[in-house]
């Protein structure tokens, strides 16, 4: 069972924003307009309220912290040096490259709770992709899940190693 003391200050910030992350690359990978950005925002905050009962004891200790104002204030400082600079095609590269430092730091420290963590971070990014449809018009018409998004959850998943 992995908690916050199993990790270095550095480590716990790049797990605490790493739901974070999951949703921005799908996110970035097809930009839903408006109404999906809100839907796909809010499908990442229902999967980070749902954490807290997954199971899994470094899921909940993450959303726990991102419970408080210091977690969020760390997540949002660590995304906004992630990011700095970072025009819209570059979103979905850096966040898979941060994904794949949070793998390595689960892998190495986490024991029995990194799969299941992993998979966590997959899931969010899925319920993410099915938030809301992709093309169309108004609303009617489109996917539930671009070609694209799929591409960007088949790389999420590759990062992780599941």
């Amino acid at each position: 069972m992995a908690t916050k003391q199993d990790f270095t200050a550095d480590e716990w910030s790049t797990l605490v924003q790493s739901a974070m992350l999951a949703s921005m690359a799908v996110t970035a990978a097809e930009p839903s307009g408006l109404w999906g950005i809100l839907k796909e925002g809010f499908a990442n905050a229902s999967s980070l309220v749902h954490g807290k009962d997954s199971g899994t004891p470094l899921v909940a200790a993450i959303v726990a912290e991102m419970t408080t104002s210091e977690g969020r204030s760390l997540a949002s400082t660590r995304l906004k040096e992630k990011m700095s600079g970072a025009k819209a095609a570059d979103v979905v590269s850096r966040s898979l490259s941060a994904l794949g430092d949070v793998a390595r730091i689960v892998d190495a420290k986490a024991g029995a709770d990194a799969a299941p963590f992993k998979q966590w971070l997959h899931q969010n990014a899925v319920r993410v992709a099915e938030a809301s449809t992709e093309g169309g018009f108004l609303g009617f018409g489109g996917v539930k899940v671009s070609e694209r998004e799929k591409a960007t959850l088949d790389q999420i998943k590759a990062t992780l190693g599941l």
